[in-house]
């Protein structure tokens, strides 16, 4: 038979399982039992379309929904209960020792070793006589393999195959060669899926969809939510069609969804080597995005490694007659996208064909059995692995895998042209073609790309293999090019923020003073302060060299980049700069929000529109007013890959020198970015399905990779993997998972504000300490100010305003035995974030000293008030007032403000930071005492470099007020308000999760005129209208003149502007906010 037969026949098969269409019309009737609950406290709901048989989140802690500090998490102590070894482990000692030693890291780290002691040798079950006769190689053949009759197998177990596919030749009268790649290792998905729902944290799943409504408590308007997948159009769409299915003969189970999202990409094993595997992960969207990203939840299922290409399949292909060096490499790659496909083809076995349409009987967490239909909803993979799953060129003339948009117009993205092919273009598989094409090439020995192939799959840049999921799963439903979602951390932070960086910095090159502004640059981003835990991490390498950044890094870049960049550029280009760099921090936060509305999707839908004609503004007027070259890093990586290349490994002259770079948006990474509204509208928020999950996945292989012998990786991988899962799924049936790591309590901490320790190792003597620094600005008023803070606190007043004036009648009344204070170190300041978590920053007054609260003012122009936090301390005190002397615990915070800038406009509407600037220290609030309840958050203030440093708010010299070893200080800061997405969101009225009064402050002190939609005005500028309708003209008639740099194949890894802002000439809308 030959391949078109074979194809054919496939496909025949596959139809053959659908049912026979019926002559009689058939009317369905479905009756709908529709629910929704009260709104909550945030003024949330569910509206499900059918009413829930089961409700999951009775089952998770609250615990679970938020970030509980270290310091302040109060564990309650059970008493001790003995369980019976978990088989096959004669006893809990060595059962504890081995879960001890599969625990998935190789490091003797604190940690581990904290670990070993608390969960083995502490245990109340330990015994020491159980370790007498104890061998690590007899216990790990014990949990491989059973020799004493009893199995510990599992339905899910790996299975080993071997992969054949055929090389085509290029000769009519030859058959094409079959080549088997040996050692595909893979978990049956039926089974994984059975596994999922018999394992404890089914009972976190969700089988019931639902839609989450907001009515906001401001004005009383409902809006739509989007965050998870289980509340998404996608899955409400799913569960619709499902009940629409013809019932399964004599069943009345319910039906359920059973939400698939894979993740696959390759991965460097080892540091050095070549050492590699290419694992295939797959979550189920049942389960909160929340438990999903945390590589330690358990959610995370491998069910594979992808082979790759054996490097001696060269060897057949240059012994095959006719096939010049070019069609080698073109016949390598076709060979390539076989294995994946043929992979995913043993993965798509018949019996989840069956289970796809069919469903699964299964017993789910509440104990009743329903009918479980597995969906494939996402599959995130980086650029060159979705141009594989595609079945799509890498690079080719329409690269996108989603749409068919040429090459050449991605450029004009944003317009409306631009978005509206898009929807109007999108990719459905071209099967007749394919099948046809392949015959020219098995059949009658055409070449995989020559003339006669391209022309039969025509326009859209189709390969000729034949893609399983469309084949196999397109008549039942998926559409194999919509599950291929967009990928913020390639795409983005690894793709398109880097690339324009890396103009940025070729840019600063190109300046006359390019070294020595470059250089300013490093400079100043190691002067940038951190913030949090590893939010912001120190700079401490040379940026502009961007040696082995990962995402994260990028993502810190960009969110300091503003004041950095201020002032290296001309001034005619420095506030074009500005503004983009802004627009992009701005955009950036949006998409990657965990909980969005309809608001701040056409929040962010505008804001996308404006970012990209920044960008071609930036292409237009800044980039081509300079001649770029290549960076220093980019030409020594060119020259080492032409030396690689070279049989000579030497570099010609004519290559030694730097070539041109112009900025190119012409790429997919940008067209993607036009994807993320629609995106997130049917399949919920990007945190939910980016890649980064699947890289925290990878930890695990790594950790593994040191205990195999670097022999069959994959196999033994898989043996570590199955390893683990045994042991947490014997714990879980034995009830001893309990023991090992207890249920999550809600600790008392959730609740609180804050969080100040009550150690007295640091006491103060008042009168001592203004004696040791007498002459300090900082200690001027400190006392007489301090008893003003008591006064205010105690009598109950209202310390916003400050503005009651004290007599020394009243401060003498006011007590502190011994005139003492006591200082502490840090301060855990706990908050609500926007999506309803809970969270914690930490305050150290030398490291992360500023802090935000609410503005005092009745009418502010800014809705906060910034401070540095000089001194964090406590006190006992009570008020000698003639009454009966009640003795109180205070705790207050000592700190320095700092006021907005006058006349400095920021700001969405003018893309401008908020600036801030310390008091005149002449002023008698430049210092003061903060009631620690009213600080908000810790706040990020960035140097604005470009001000300098100086001496106008406080005198030269050493001072309390300043870092030890400093004498002046900078002049203005930059407020961090990308610092992360709920410091964002303060910054706007949208946050679902932020009181209501706060909310309604700021909508008023930012200028939002009207709600939802209309945050960017429809009135937009004159000049950016030009601007669009001069894109609109050029949008048909833009031809593919530009090429995207390769990302690479899918084996390999990826290693002076003026206060006001008034340069930005596109924000000049009147009901954007300012402040």
């Amino acid at each position: 038979m030959n391949y078109s037969e074979s194809s054919q026949s496939s496909s025949a098969q596959n139809s053959a399982a659908l049912p026979a269409q019926s002559r009689i019309r058939r009317v369905l009737l479905t009756l709908r039992d529709m629910l929704q609950t009260p709104f909550n406290t945030f003024g949330l709901s569910r509206l499900y379309p059918r009413r829930p048989s089961f409700e999951p989140d009775g089952f998770v802690p609250s615990s679970l929904l938020g970030r509980t500090c270290p310091t302040t998490a109060e564990h309650t102590d059970s008493s001790p209960r003995i369980f019976a070894p978990p088989y096959p482990f004669p006893n809990m000692t060595i059962y504890r020792l081995m879960s001890w030693m599969n625990s998935g890291t190789t490091r003797v780290s604190e940690t581990k070793v904290a670990a070993l002691v608390k969960d083995v040798m502490l245990a109340e079950d330990f015994d020491r006589e159980h370790l007498q006769e104890f061998s690590v190689k007899q216990s790990l053949r014990a949990l491989d393999k059973d020799d004493t009759g009893k199995r510990i197998t599992f339905p899910d177990d790996w299975i080993e195959t071997n992969i054949t596919i055929n090389i085509p030749t290029k000769l009519k009268e030859d058959a094409p060669r079959p080549y088997t790649i040996s050692g595909f290792h893979y978990r049956p998905l039926v089974e994984v899926i059975r596994a999922a729902f018999a394992d404890a944290q089914a009972r976190a799943f969700h089988l019931s969809p639902f839609k989450r409504l907001w009515k906001d408590p401001i004005d009383g308007h409902e809006e739509r939510m989007y965050d998870e997948l289980y509340t998404s159009d996608a899955w409400l769409e799913a569960q619709d069609d499902l009940q629409k299915l013809p019932k399964v003969s004599g069943c009345t189970l319910e039906r359920v969804v059973a939400g698939l999202m894979f993740f696959s990409d390759a991965t460097h094993l080892a540091n050095f080597g070549t050492a590699k595997a290419w694992p295939l992960y797959v979550y189920f969207g049942n389960l909160t995005k929340y438990l999903r990203s945390s590589p330690t939840s358990g959610s995370c299922h491998l069910v594979g490694f992808l082979p790759s290409l054996p490097d001696r399949i060269k060897d057949v292909i240059c012994s095959l007659p006719r096939v010049s060096k070019t069609g080698m490499a073109s016949l390598h790659t076709h060979c390539r996208r076989e294995l994946f496909h043929a992979c995913w083809e043993v993965l798509l076995d018949p019996e989840f064909l069956y289970a796809y349409r069919h469903g699964i009987v299964t017993k789910c967490a509440d104990g009743l059995m329903r009918r479980v239909y597995p969906r494939i909803f996402t599959y995130s993979a980086d650029y060159p692995e979705k141009a594989l799953i595609a079945t799509i060129k890498d690079m080719g003339s329409c690269p996108c895998p989603r749409c068919l948009m040429p090459k050449g117009l991605f450029s004009y993205l944003g317009i409306a042209r631009d978005m509206k092919f898009r929807f109007q273009n999108l990719r459905v598989y071209v099967m007749t073609q394919v099948v046809k094409a392949r015959e020219f090439i098995y059949a009658y020995g055409n070449t995989v790309d020559g003339a006669k192939v391209e022309d039969t799959l025509g326009e859209g840049s189709w390969v000729p293999v034949l893609n399983r999921f469309a084949e196999r799963l397109g008549p039942l439903g998926l559409n194999p090019f919509r599950m291929l979602v967009i990928d913020l951390m390639h795409e983005c932070e690894l793709g398109t923020w880097k690339a324009l960086f890396t103009h940025l910095l070729r840019l600063l090159y190109a300046l006359p003073e390019g070294l020595q502004l470059v250089a300013t640059l490093d400079e100043r981003f190691r002067q940038v302060p951190t913030y949090g835990s590893g939010v912001i991490r120190r700079f401490a390498n040379n940026t502009s060299e961007m040696k082995r950044l990962a995402a994260r890094d990028f993502e810190d870049i960009l969110q300091c980049a503003i004041p950095i960049f201020e002032g290296l550029f001309p001034a005619v280009h420095d506030a074009a700069v500005q503004s983009l760099l802004y627009r992009f921090a701005e955009w950036h936060a949006l998409a990657k929000l965990r909980l969005h509305s309809d608001s701040t999707l056409a929040f962010l839908e505008e804001t996308f529109k404006k970012l990209s004609q920044k960008l071609r503004k930036f292409r237009t007027d800044t980039c081509d007013a300079f001649a770029t070259q290549e960076l220093p890093k980019e030409k020594a990586a060119r020259q080492k890959r032409f030396a690689q290349r070279s049989e000579t490994h030497e570099v010609p002259p004519e290559s030694t020198g730097p070539r041109a770079k112009k900025f190119n948006l012409n790429t997919y990474k940008f067209h993607a970015m036009g994807d993320y509204v629609g995106t997130i509208r049917f399949f919920g928020t990007t945190d939910s399905f980016t890649t980064q999950i699947g890289e925290l996945a990878h930890r695990a292989l790594k950790a593994f990779y040191p205990l195999t012998n670097k022999l069959d990786t994959p196999a033994q991988l898989a043996k570590h993997e199955r390893r683990r899962r045994v042991l947490r799924r014997v714990a879980e049936a034995s009830d001893v998972s309990a023991s090992i790591s207890p249920s999550p309590v809600d600790p008392p901490s959730l609740g609180k504000h804050h969080h100040i320790a009550c150690s007295r190792n640091d006491p103060v003597a008042l009168f001592t300490l203004l004696r040791e620094h007498d002459g300090d600005p900082a200690l001027k008023t400190f006392v007489p100010k301090l008893k003003d803070h008591v006064l205010y606190r105690l009598r109950k007043l209202d310390i916003s305003f400050c503005d009651h004036m004290f007599t020394n009648e009243e401060h003498n009344s006011v007590i502190i035995p011994n005139d003492t204070i006591y200082f502490v170190n840090t301060m855990q300041v706990h908050y609500t974030t926007y999506d309803m978590r809970r969270e914690y920053d930490t305050v150290n007054p030398r490291t992360h000293p500023d802090v935000m609260v609410l503005s005092g003012e009745t009418t502010p122009m800014h809705p906060y008030w910034y401070a540095r936090v000089l001194g964090i301390f406590h006190m006992e005190t009570w008020l000698n007032d003639g009454g009966r002397p009640v003795k109180q615990h205070l705790e207050v915070l000592w700190v320095r403000w700092l006021a907005p800038l006058r006349n400095h406009k920021s700001g969405t509407k003018h893309a401008r930071l908020p600036k801030v600037a310390f008091v005149d220290e002449s002023d008698p609030d430049a210092f003061g005492f903060l009631d620690p309840g009213q600080v908000i958050r810790s706040a990020h203030l960035i140097p604005a470099f470009s001000s300098g440093r100086g001496v106008s708010s406080l005198r030269h010299g050493r001072s309390l007020a300043r870092p030890e070893g400093e004498l002046d200080d900078w002049e203005v800061f930059c407020v961090g308000i990308f610092v992360d997405r709920d410091m964002f969101m303060r910054y706007t009225h949208l946050g679902v999760g932020h009181p209501a009064m706060v909310r309604k402050m700021i909508k008023d002190s930012l200028g939002f005129e009207s709600r939802g939609a209309t945050i960017v005005s429809d009135s937009n500028e004159a000049d950016m209208d030009d601007e669009i309708n001069s894109d609109e003209e050029c949008f048909a008639g833009c031809d593919d003149t530009e090429e995207e740099e390769s990302d690479g194949d899918v084996d390999e890894m990826e290693d002076g502007n003026s206060d006001n802002g008034e340069g930005d000439s596109d924000d000049d809308d009147d009901d954007l906010p300012s402040f």
